[in-house]
């Protein structure tokens, strides 16, 4: 068998291994005792396998391990900080939203690339990041709910908390003049 080397970070720690040519970046993963990156429909349909590649959600079942040369990968086992829960993965244990937990760490690191782009999400832009992962239990309301909270608590964080209830108070007001206008 042909081996090649493939170097990348993975959750921020800098990884060598031999891999072949038509290893799926899933099956390294996995291999390397990544877990949470899950096998689920190997299409590219469900969104078990998501990964953030460069910050990018990306379906791990439909990559080449070699296409991730120097690469930053993040998997769910890299979102929590020194023993802490990130605020996405404390807002889906809140609110209900981890069912089964299948497709929970492709949400969250669907959710996270969002947040790190539009840190103030609608709920449309919330339900369009989420539309690649499948999931049978929740009915998606209540991960819709957990990431519009996460943000929250993501710019409060950012501003400190009087700013945020300023800005949320000044948000209702412009929210409510544009229903009045109607």
């Amino acid at each position: 068998m042909n081996s090649m080397q493939l170097n990348l970070t993975v959750n921020g720690e800098a990884k060598h291994w031999a891999i072949a040519p038509g290893d799926l970046l899933l099956d390294v993963l996995r291999r390397e005792a990544y877990f949470g990156v899950k096998r689920g429909c190997e299409s590219g349909e469900c969104g078990a396998c998501t990964v953030l590649v460069n910050g990018k959600p990306i379906n791990s079942c439909l990559m080449f391990a070699a296409q991730a040369e120097g690469c930053e990968i993040l998997t769910i086992e890299g979102v929590e900080q020194n023993g802490k829960l990130d605020p996405l993965q404390e807002a889906f244990l809140e609110h209900g939203a981890v069912q089964c937990g299948f497709c929970t760490p492709g949400m969250i690191l669907s959710a996270k690339a969002l947040l790190a782009e539009h840190p103030d999400p609608t709920e449309a832009e919330v339900r369009k990041a989420l539309a690649g992962n499948f999931c049978r239990c929740t009915g998606y309301l209540k991960p819709v709910e957990a990431v519009l909270a996460a943000a929250s608590a993501y710019r409060a964080r950012a501003v400190g908390p009087r700013k945020e209830k300023a800005s949320q108070k000044s948000k209702r007001k412009s929210q409510k003049a544009k229903v009045a206008t109607r």
